[in-house]
């Protein structure tokens, strides 16, 4: 899981005569995708500053031990490199003893003592001028409409003329969360950003990388042979940290499954009358056998687990929704995504069919996914 959130200040500072805006930051966990944000944000603190005008300062870190509290009003936040590095070489959270350490009963820590990202945490953060950036698919599964509603406005009545003041000076927390789905694959912002006054009619993709490289596996075995098995083909994935020890929401095409209601409720229904997993037919991969992979490929074609979103935007009842293992020509767009890439097709009235790919082996894309929501947020453009 990875989570960052934020909350404006009004301190400012000067570069090149620009004032910066501090972006006040709580980083909810410490796992690969949050290590590597807060690479990025060190290595890019020049940039940010230069030409979005601002600066994350690092006020709070939580990891499984506990949580560390530098302290809201404190002049500069944790030292970025020596907090990852304490991580990396075996440190926790729980005996940073150069940091103030908080309690678990802290009431001012409390949106960032979560093991995992509480949806009621939510509810109360974004109302309340603390913005949210997701790579976790958790909330946005349980209840998406209410999060973005809540994101946008008030979560009661007595709140409406504060929020009404927060949102036109600026200041109403947002919801953003482009990490959720296929890493640094820019799908979300496409659709919502890009498309404009566009119908997209049709979506497919190939959203689970852990899948593609287990049939890729299951067709070219370790070195180069053919015919291994399903069991096999995990165990080299689990082998080259292709897969988890439990790799059963991959393989069984929920994680599929996930990213689809995210991209469907987010660019295509909007957040409103959204559709539910149930809505979903789920397929994976676990009956495809060695013999099917081979059939498929002397007819030139290639099997991969695939999204579908079919759209009828006179009668969304009519919409049908997908995730199954299906043949493809190897020269296609969808039959030729391989091993750890990920990609989309992106069919629409005005836009014609767009097509989105991206080779992801390491976390780095998906923590600059989350830099970006964050700059998207927060940013203005020199």
């Amino acid at each position: 899981m990875s989570t960052i959130v934020t909350a404006t200040t009004t301190k400012v500072q000067t570069i090149k005569t620009r004032k910066l805006k501090v972006i006040k930051t709580a980083i909810l966990g410490m796992g690969s995708v949050n290590r590597n944000l807060l690479k990025i944000i060190a290595d890019k603190k020049e940039r940010l500053a230069e030409e979005y005008g601002i600066v994350f300062e690092i006020i709070a870190v939580t990891d499984s031990t506990g949580i560390a509290i530098k302290g809201y009003d404190n002049d500069s936040g944790f030292d970025i490199t020596e907090l990852v590095n304490h991580k990396e070489n075996g440190g926790s959270v729980s005996n940073l003893s150069s940091f103030e350490i908080g309690s678990f009963d802290s009431k001012e820590a409390v949106i960032s003592i979560l093991n995992h990202l509480d949806v009621d945490l939510l509810f109360e953060a974004t109302p309340c001028c603390v913005s949210v950036v997701l790579a976790n698919k958790g909330p946005l599964i349980q209840a998406i409409d209410e999060l973005l509603e809540s994101s946008a406005s008030p979560s009661s009545s007595e709140e409406e003329k504060v929020g009404q003041a927060r949102r036109n000076q600026g200041r109403a927390g947002r919801l953003e969360y482009s990490a959720t789905v296929c890493g640094g694959l820019p799908i979300l912002n496409i659709g919502k950003r890009d498309m404009i006054v566009g119908n997209i009619t049709k979506i497919q993709g190939v959203f689970n990388a852990t899948s593609n490289f287990i049939i890729d596996a299951m067709a070219n075995g370790s070195d180069g042979s053919k015919g291994i098995t399903f069991q096999e083909a995990i165990q080299i994935a689990k082998d080259v940290g292709a897969a988890e020890a439990d790799p059963s929401l991959d393989t069984d095409g929920w994680d599929t499954a996930f990213k689809l209601l995210i991209i469907v409720n987010t660019i295509i229904l909007k957040g409103t009358n959204s559709i539910k997993l149930s809505d979903i037919t789920v397929e994976g991969i676990d009956s495809i056998t060695p013999e099917m992979i081979q059939i498929e490929a002397e007819r030139g074609n290639s099997i991969k687990l695939v999204a579908t979103a079919d759209i009828d935007n006179e009668d969304e009842n009519n919409n049908k929704y997908s995730v199954r293992p299906i043949s493809q020509p190897i020269n296609s767009f969808l039959g030729s995504i391989n091993g750890w890439e990920m990609g989309i097709e992106i069919h629409s009235d005005i836009y014609g069919i767009s097509y989105h790919k991206l080779y992801e082996k390491e976390p780095i894309p998906t923590a600059a996914s989350m830099l970006r929501d964050a700059v998207h947020i927060f940013g203005s453009p020199q």
